[in-house]
């Protein structure tokens, strides 16, 4: 038993259920990028439109941290659990709301700013919640099993994700693609009021953490969190260390295993989007158990060799996974660029950087409209510089397409221009055998699985000691606010923004590999941090 009659599987429970329904909120709209930006951003092309759902989703992490300075302040000063009661409110709230809002052919450019205001809600919640619940579970369990218990804590972004990838899969299924992305899509918003609600009840059984509460019975809680997390040295010393030491790694990698495989699955490799829901949703269900024993096995040997190999891991299996992942999904278009290379020709001075989040760039050039066509049908491509002033030729084994200039036409006649090379490119990508999308019946899903359980076993080992190792870390004053900004800084500003910044890098360069770059960078500072400066923290008293 804790505190005050309440049993540790009511602290556990009561937390992870909160911290699981706030994930779900979140992920339910990372899942529905595709789907957003057609609702949403209507009035952008295809590649355009899905860069800026995906910005949005990365919108909602980058106040993550935001959110984590304000709840941080109110739990250091306030307590743990009124804190993240009133974190699980704000995030149901937004979500259901995102479930009612206009679309943009309802109510034009107003649609996207409401939902920009209900993502910004959602990243600012969430913001607050993983720090109160790992800390309230951790100030509550026994020494030796502080990492297996707060590991449940990790635990709840799986059962989130898994929630909305199964919920979205049902709906998807029963409802028909079309009806779906018509309206359909609404329903997995508006479920999070029940879930809220559940969140809410459960959460109000609890009490205040025995830790913050000997601080506040003697009078000795922080009144100035800010100052003393990040104007101290010997504080914001520790802040940098966790940042750098994993939560960079965290954030790549996580979000990479979970997020960015889906968007390269579909966007590239043309894999039915109902499949790659079923896809991740098989590797999170199996992720579920894996925070658990990491966390249990961090109470055994310690935390950081457990965590440092998970980052390592990852670290090194990128690149040949997501290669393996391409002949898994869509052999026919590995064989195809395997045998008939495509090359861009052109003036580098007419080739622009294909990165739009606002849909105002036009593209106009004879380049930009070749790679912006070859982006969107997912094909890989090299750049070879051409002649200064000469016109773009687009290599496809031994054809050669040419691409038109729409700079100084008017609006109609531009878009005529771009859908007479988009005519005579795909002509050409199918002449040469590149598949529209992948075939069913050639997608190896139990080996797409295998590969993919690859990234799952270094991201679960990363993430299922961390909880612990936080609270361990800082000091019981300021632990709220001093762990949860680098937290949600990994998370929020480098893991959210993976898959947009992948993405647009892939965009720029014609290599569909290109991105991970993005997440290799990241994880190997971590991994090098970690080895040299992180100490372990098994074992230590935490009040």
């Amino acid at each position: 038993m804790s505190d005050k009659g309440v049993s540790m599987r009511t602290v556990i429970t009561a937390s992870s259920a909160g911290t699981a329904f706030e994930w779900y909120d979140f992920f339910v709209f990372g899942t529905l990028a595709g789907v957003i930006a057609k609702n949403f951003f209507a009035s952008l092309n295809e590649t355009a439109g899905l860069l800026a759902a995906l910005a949005l989703f990365g919108a909602g992490f980058f106040f993550r941290p935001i959110g984590a300075l304000i709840f941080g302040h109110i739990g250091d000063r306030v307590g743990r659990k009124g804190a993240f009661l009133l974190t699980v409110t704000l995030m149901g709230g937004a979500t259901f709301a995102i479930g009612l809002l206009p679309t943009y052919a309802q109510a034009g450019p107003i649609a996207p700013i409401l939902l920009i205001l209900m993502r910004i809600i959602q990243g600012t919640a969430l913001g607050g919640e993983y720090g109160g619940a790992a800390i309230y579970v951790a100030e509550h369990a026994p020494v030796k099993k502080r990492a297996e218990y707060t590991g449940w804590i990790q635990t709840s972004a799986a059962f989130g994700l898994v929630g909305a990838l199964a919920v979205i899969f049902v709906t998807r299924k029963a409802m028909g693609e079309t009806d779906f992305t018509d309206f359909g899509w609404r329903l997995p918003f508006l479920l999070s009021a029940i879930l809220v609600g559940i969140s809410i009840f459960m959460r109000l059984k609890l009490s205040e953490s025995p830790a913050f509460q000997k601080l506040k019975d003697a009078g000795e809680q922080t009144k100035a969190p800010y100052r003393e997390s990040f104007g101290q040295w010997k504080n914001l010393k520790l802040v940098l260390l966790v940042l750098f030491a994993f939560m960079s790694a965290q954030g790549a990698a996580w979000y990479t295993a979970f997020f960015y495989t889906q968007v390269f699955m579909e966007k590239f490799l043309k894999v039915d989007p109902a499949t790659s829901n079923l896809l991740i949703m098989a590797i999170t269900i199996a992720s579920a158990p894996l925070y658990v024993f990491f966390a249990w096995l961090s109470d055994r040997v310690g935390r950081k060799w457990v965590m440092w190999c998970g980052m390592t891991l990852s670290l090194v299996a990128f690149f040949p996974v997501f290669h393996a992942m391409a002949s898994l999904a869509n052999p026919a278009l590995v064989a195809a660029q395997q045998r008939n290379q495509v090359v861009v020709v052109a003036d580098p001075a007419q080739c622009s950087f294909q990165f739009d989040l606002i849909g105002k760039a036009k593209f106009l050039t004879d380049c930009d409209i070749a790679k912006n066509v070859l982006s969107n049908a997912g094909v890989s491509y090299d750049n070879q510089a051409g002649p200064a002033g000469s016109a773009t030729q687009v290599h496809i084994g031994s054809a050669v397409v040419a691409s038109k200039s729409a700079v100084g036409l008017s609006a109609p006649e531009a878009k005529a221009v771009k859908a007479g090379v988009e005519k005579d490119l795909k002509a050409a990508l199918a002449a040469a055998g590149y598949p529209a999308k992948a075939d069913p019946a050639q997608l190896n899903f139990w080996g797409l699985f295998g590969v993919l359980m690859i990234f799952v076993v270094g991201a679960t080992a990363l993430y299922g000691p961390m909880a612990a190792t936080l609270v361990e870390i800082f000091p019981t004053r300021v632990r709220y606010t001093a762990m949860s900004l680098p937290y949600h800084i990994g998370t929020g500003w480098i893991g959210g923004f993976v898959p947009v910044t992948a993405f647009a890098i892939v965009v720029a360069t014609g290599n569909i590999y290109s991105g991970l770059w993005y997440s290799a960078v990241f994880t190997g500072i971590s991994v090098i941090v970690c080895l040299f400066f992180l100490p372990e923290t098994r074992g230590r008293p935490i009040d």
